[in-house]
């Protein structure tokens, strides 16, 4: 089975984009992949219940129908960093029992790619962070690197990070968020030479991007 846990140089740099876009990727060489939202923050209304739009987008991108509280134990309703989220509601978040909604998922699936709440240390609890939630799951980490100015910095320090808890980097994703920053084939350049992993993908600049257009080099051993 292959798993991935999918993390961001900073928040709102294209996880949840890079997260559909390998699950189509993966959907050409395996029959069941499934994307997994563990600690989800904000909901529009989906049928008759209500999702975030992340969920909802990783769904329509798996080829897996899971039970919802498989593919997203924990949906907050307000758009808040989700121990602040969660603290407002009442709900305790479990990292051991999104540990096994993920061994339940991974039992049901060829791939499986888990899409973080944002930065790598972006906190789930008083006491949590995305980074426990990794190493829990003990997954290979895909950094998405949003091309912004100060990405540099952000990226360096996430990979570091990433191997700090003794996780492997996997692979990075260049994802050019702002068309207005000069020089991004230089910062792509200087992070493909100094990241020590990968790069799995250069997404180009697009207003409206379509997740299935997104094209990835994966590793020989996803294939």
């Amino acid at each position: 089975m292959i798993g991935c846990f999918v993390t961001g140089s900073d928040s709102r740099v294209g996880n949840t984009l890079v997260c559909t876009g390998l699950l189509h990727a993966l959907a050409a060489h395996h029959r069941r992949v499934v994307g997994m939202k563990p600690v989800a923050a904000g909901v529009v209304p989906w049928g008759e219940d209500w999702a975030s739009d992340d969920v909802i987008a990783l769904r329509a991108a798996s080829t897996v129908t899971a039970a919802p509280e498989l593919d997203n134990p924990v949906l907050l309703m307000e758009p808040l960093p989700p121990h602040i989220g969660a603290a407002r509601c009442g709900v305790r978040i479990d990292i051991q029992a999104i540990a096994q909604s993920y061994q339940a998922l991974a039992a049901q699936a060829d791939a499986v790619v888990v899409d973080g709440t944002g930065g790598f240390h972006a906190p789930l609890t008083d006491t949590f962070t995305d980074a426990d939630l990794a190493q829990s799951l003990d997954l290979p980490v895909v950094l998405v690197v949003g091309l912004r100015p100060g990405c540099l910095n952000h990226a360096l320090l996430t990979a570091e990070a990433v191997r700090a808890r003794g996780l492997r980097l996997a692979g990075w994703v260049a994802n050019r968020i702002d068309p207005d920053l000069l020089a991004p084939d230089e910062h792509v350049e200087f992070l493909r030479a100094r990241l020590g992993a990968p790069l799995l993908a250069d997404v180009p600049y697009d207003e409206f991007p379509e997740p299935r257009t997104l094209v990835f080099d994966l590793p020989s051993s996803w294939l």
